[in-house]
Order: structure tokens, then C-alpha cells, then sequence
């Protein structure tokens, strides 16, 4: 700890702010890098309306599987990427299937009775326990060195304002949601400091950027090649406000302000924008487990970018036989996995900050879902696409199972951050233990 304390100190003596501290202190050259115990982070990504399954899920089980259109985007990571089939969502109890989908995804558990009336079924409210994701939160923020500054970050794109169990995944504890920030630049002040205006956000961007210029002298090469790259995110932020900031109305260039994520057409510039910022997040260390959430349950963005004027909830209701909107579903899915592969590209060329390898080689990404099939409403075969690396899991492969309680596999991934929990959520869903993914 004096040790850590010295640098910290030696840092600040350089005229160094806090809002370059935590990324500085991740640095090998100036940290406690230990390639042999090297960070584990988990970050799952939720996109809702449940998949068409011929298009999505493969026809082989193990190692020699071939990727169906929905994922195609994942091939140069065929070899680090899991397919779960037959993961299905067994918590029953209140709320229709939508809700139960998006509110016990990860939390296992059932919701509380409530006043939110949804479809046919009863009405229900917020999920009855916490979340897998805060759970291995709390683990890591329990031990000094699994701590970072904070915890897990929540990002979220397109997201509803209106608080409701549709809208909500991720829970610290009973009746407890937490919501995601889907405002680039509110996650940006969370991360970098508070600021009131986009003036004062400029002011941070310049501070950032003399504080690593100061730095870049007393650390090692790979350490200076990841001040560049910090650094130059940086300036892209800083551009990108300038532009905004002298952008016409009208013009195509977005203005990234609080509301914009009621912009449907915005929703490609923010998610890389988000998705920029979550990778710069975990190469800073201000957190190792974060979740990313595509709209909401029943999510009913129109993606006229990619050729689909109708909105994604009333599309995966059509019947399986109505073949242009299965061909637009497929299209939509084909569009959250190619965010899933930038996001892997993105953490596949960043090398690893005081390890060996990539960030993807330590990072385990999970895509997920509220539903198997959208029209069906079906709880049955979840999709699961695991990316990364983790301990204990065997990537580049694609399993089938018959229909195992999700719970098992919220276990594994407790397991693959060190946090080796034999129950979760509802105990009768957790049968043998963690799923056997080695």
C-alpha cells in the first residue's frame, strides 16, 4: 500500500489532475502489474425481442460449427466464441414473459408482485433479489486488490426514461434497480469528473491531455503506446464536441446532449460512442464488470439504417411464415452482433495494460437476451454468445443443452471471476452446480 501511495504521490508531484490518475495508475510501468494473477473482467450485453433461430443458432455442437447469418459478424473470433443452446429461463411467478425475461435474466429470481400489467399475464414489479453482475461486484470490490474506483459501470443505449420492469436489469439488491446511463457525455462526467456544461467538459479534455503529455517520459514503451491511444480517444471526445457544438440544426453530424437518446437515428453514433467509452473504462481499471443494454425489453427502436422501417417489437411478432419480417429481424440481430464484434475488436487491440495479450484475452463478453423467440414469447433456448477469454471456459465452441436452468450458468460466470458460489437466485434452478463449459 506505501508503495501504491508512493506512486500516487509521485504522480501527483508531476502536476498531474484526477481525472488522469486512475489511468495512469493502471500502467505497468507505474502500477502493481502481476502478469501471473492478470485482471478477469465480465461485460454482458442485452438486446431484446428474443432471435429467429435458423438464422441464428448453428447446426453443429463442438468444435468444427459454422456461423449462421445472425452471427456472422463474430467469425475472426470464431475461436474465442461460445454458443450456449438450450439455456433456458425456468423463473416462473408474476409478470408476462417479457418481464420476466429482462427481470430475471440475471438476477435468477423471481419478481415481486406489483402494478405493472404486462400482455395476458399478472402484473408484477422489480425483481425480488440482485443481480449476478452486482454480485461478482461485490465480490471484487470486497478485496484490495480487485478494487477499482468503481465497481461496475451501467451503460445503456436508447434506453425509455420511465422506470418500469421492462426497462431494468440490473438490481443491488431487492426492489432495487439500477439504471443505466445511456448519455455519452453523462457517462463521460461520471468517469472523468463532474461538469456542468460542455465548456467545462472541454476544460477536463485539455487537462487530460497535458497530463499524459507530462507522463510519457518516465514510463516504457508499451506504456507509451497506450498514453497514444488513451490520448487520442481523447482528442476524437474533443472533436466531437467541437463539431456538435457548431452543428446546425439539422445537420447530420449529432449533437450529443441529455435526450438525445430518445433520437432513434442516433442509435448507431451513440453505441459506438458508448462502446468507446466502456473500453476506455476498463483500460483505465475504473471497473471490471459493466453491462451494456441495448433499449428494453419489448425495445421497439425502427433501425432505418439498416433498411427496417418497423419498429423491433411489433416485427418479432409476425408469424414465423411471414418472410420479409423474418428476413428484418435477422437483419436487426445481424446489426447487435456486429456492435458485439467492434466491441471485441476493440478490446482484441488493446494490449492487455501490465499483462501479456490482449484486453479480449482477459475480457469475457456475454451477449444475451429477455426471449428464445420473439413470437413465441418463449423462455426456452436464451441466447447466450460468450466472446473473450475467461479461466475455465473452453471458447471456440458451440454446446448444446437440454434446456438447463439459467441460474447454472449465471453460477459459471461467478466462477470464471474467482467468486465460486454454489447457489444464486432461486435455489431450485441451481441443480449440480455451474455449467461444465471447459
Amino acid at each position: 500500500m506505501a508503495l501504491h501511495v508512493s506512486r500516487r504521490t509521485f504522480l501527483k508531484d508531476l502536476g498531474l489532475g484526477s481525472a488522469a490518475l486512475p489511468f495512469l495508475l493502471n500502467l505497468s510501468s507505474l502500477s502493481h502489474a502481476n502478469p501471473g494473477n492478470p485482471k478477469q473482467r465480465l461485460i454482458i450485453v442485452f438486446s431484446p425481442n428474443g432471435v429467429v433461430p435458423p438464422a441464428f443458432w448453428p447446426d453443429e455442437v463442438g468444435s468444427d460449427f459454422k456461423l449462421k447469418r445472425s452471427l456472422a459478424p463474430l467469425e475472426p473470433f470464431r475461436s474465442r466464441t461460445m454458443i450456449l443452446n438450450g439455456v433456458a429461463d425456468k423463473v416462473r411467478g408474476d409478470g408476462d414473459n417479457h418481464m420476466r425475461g429482462i427481470g430475471c435474466l440475471l438476477t435468477g429470481i423471481e419478481l415481486f408482485p406489483g402494478n405493472i400489467q404486462g400482455g395476458s399475464h399478472t402484473p408484477a414489479g422489480w425483481s425480488s433479489g440482485h443481480s449476478i453482475d452486482q454480485e461478482i461486484k461485490n465480490f471484487l470490490q470486497s478485496q484490495p486488490e480487485s478494487r477499482t474506483r468503481f465497481g461496475s459501470l451501467e451503460y445503456g443505449v436508447m434506453v425509455p426514461e420511465r422506470a418500469d420492469t421492462w426497462t431494468r436489469m440490473v438490481y443491488a439488491g431487492p426492489n432495487k434497480p439500477i439504471s443505466p446511463i445511456d448519455d455519452p457525455y453523462q457517462m463521460f462526467s461520471k468517469l472523468y469528473g463532474r461538469v456542468k456544461d460542455r465548456e467545462s467538459l472541454q476544460s477536463i479534455l485539455d487537462d487530460v491531455q497535458e497530463d499524459l503529455r507530462k507522463v510519457e517520459q518516465v514510463v516504457g514503451a508499451a506504456d507509451r503506446r497506450l498514453i497514444e491511444e488513451h490520448a487520442t480517444f481523447v482528442r476524437e471526445m474533443e472533436q466531437e464536441l467541437k463539431t456538435s457544438a457548431s452543428a446546425d440544426v439539422g445537420h447530420p453530424v449529432p449533437e450529443l446532449e441529455p435526450g438525445l437518446k430518445h433520437e432513434n437515428d442516433q442509435m448507431p453514433k451513440l453505441t459506438r460512442t458508448q462502446i468507446d467509452l466502456l473500453v476506455q473504462s476498463l483500460v483505465a481499471d475504473f471497473t471490471r464488470v459493466a453491462t451494456f443494454q441495448f433499449t428494453n425489453s419489448v425495445g421497439q427502436a425502427k433501425m432505418r439504417w439498416i433498411g427496417v422501417d418497423q419498429n423491433h417489437h411489433e416485427l418479432s411478432h409476425e408469424p414465423d411464415s411471414n418472410e420479409e419480417a423474418q428476413e428484418q429481424l435477422t437483419k436487426i440481430n445481424l446489426w447487435f452482433c456486429e456492435q458485439l464484434a467492434y466491441l471485441a475488436q476493440r478490446l482484441a487491440d488493446t494490449p492487455e495494460p501490465g499483462g501479456e495479450g490482449s484486453m479480449l484475452d482477459h475480457t469475457l463478453i456475454v451477449w444475451t437476451n429477455e426471449l428464445g423467440k420473439g413470437n413465441s414469447h418463449t423462455l426456452d433456448d436464451i441466447p447466450f454468445v460468450l466472446v473473450g477469454g475467461a479461466p475455465g471456459f473452453k471458447m471456440g465452441q458451440s454446446l448444446k443443452f437440454p434446456q438447463v436452468p439459467h441460474n447454472r450458468l449465471l453460477l459459471s460466470l461467478a466462477h470464471s471471476m474467482g467468486h465460486h458460489l454454489d447457489r444464486f437466485g432461486n435455489v431450485d434452478y441451481c441443480g449440480d452446480g455451474p455449467l461444465s463449459l471447459g
